[in-house]
């Protein structure tokens, strides 16, 4: 098949390009520069152009969108609805001109309330969405748009993935900056670390999105994580065994941390200046979020790599001794 991957420069979009290449698909990746791991299948397109999105998808058979405006610091916030719902736009008025009858399309889990109605088991598919910031609103608004594009044409097959965190080599998202932290000895470990996150490894990720394309015509909707689910204290030991470091090192208890981050909080209030430690940091940090994909098992889509296994190669490409 001719596969289109509009991001197709990004983290998840090069990994899952690497897989369809080795299964015998041809690639086409749109993205606003050429991918440096495959620059001869690359098309340069800003999503917001609709007829540059139209030439580039010419003779597609399937589109993986997972271009999106997703940094957390994007200002003015409306530009998340610009580029993630209007660029969405665009994938679906260029699918209808080509009779493309797939798409694949990378969500997130945003698109849930920070704090689940079950804080144990997670959101799962049938949760209400409750967008907690901008981002999340504008992907659940674009999977709307999807959804109709789906329900105009009984023959056409929709797949939406909700992610959750993902790592990998090449990626500098927030599980590699509290690796980076653990590596430099910079990490204090706060609380007991019986809280877990549901994150998810590249290469499994990338593995799920190409099994999506046995997927039959219909709306195919699931969260994507990576189960079971590490405590946030084996998360911890398993990077400092891959980087060669014995136990949980410094530790905190919760009370003490949460203490220290208030004290950060007054110090960033009276000097302007940003911390790493804050209040609401050690909230996060140890607090339960996880996300249930107890409906992904039923695809029998069988993961490559544990958790384990995934960091142990992120760290050795990312950190090595």
């Amino acid at each position: 098949m001719k596969i289109a991957i509009t991001g197709g420069a990004g983290f998840i979009a090069t990994n899952l390009a690497r897989l369809l290449k080795d299964q015998g698909h041809k690639i086409v990746l749109i993205d606003l520069k050429k991918s440096e791991t495959f620059p001869e299948e690359s098309i340069i397109a800003d999503i917001l152009d609709a007829d540059a999105i139209l030439d580039a998808t010419k003779g597609a058979d399937v589109i993986y969108h997972l271009a999106a405006e997703h940094r957390d610091d994007v200002s003015p916030t409306s530009r998340y609805f610009t580029v993630n719902v209007g660029g969405g736009r665009n994938v679906i008025a260029a699918a209808k001109a080509h009779n493309i009858k797939r798409i694949i399309f990378s969500s997130t889990v945003a698109v849930y309330p920070l704090t689940p109605e079950d804080p144990i088991g997670g959101s799962n598919e049938n949760h209400n969405p409750e967008p907690f910031n901008p981002y999340g609103e504008s992907k659940w608004e674009s999977e709307d748009t999807f959804q109709e594009w789906a329900e105009q044409d009984k023959s056409r097959s929709l797949t939406i993935l909700r992610l959750v965190a993902t790592f990998g080599v090449g990626n500098r998202g927030n599980i590699y900056t509290l690796i980076n932290q653990i590596a430099s000895g910079k990490f204090m470990m706060i609380g007991n670390g019986s809280n877990a996150k549901s994150i998810a490894y590249v290469g499994n990720v990338a593995a799920f999105m190409a099994h999506a394309l046995s997927f039959g015509a219909g709306k195919h909707l699931y969260n994507y994580a990576d189960k079971p689910d590490l405590s946030m204290r084996n998360f911890v030991l398993e990077c400092r065994k891959a980087l060669g470091k014995d136990g949980l090192g410094f530790r905190l208890p919760y009370i003490i941390g949460l203490m220290g981050g208030y004290v950060f909080d007054v110090l960033a209030k009276i000097t302007g200046r940003k911390f790493p430690i804050s209040s609401i940091r050690v909230k996060k940090f140890c607090a339960n979020t996880i996300v249930n994909a107890a409906q992904l098992e039923e695809t029998k889509f069988e993961r490559p790599y544990t958790l384990e296994k995934g960091l142990q190669e992120f760290i050795k490409g990312e950190f090595p001794q």
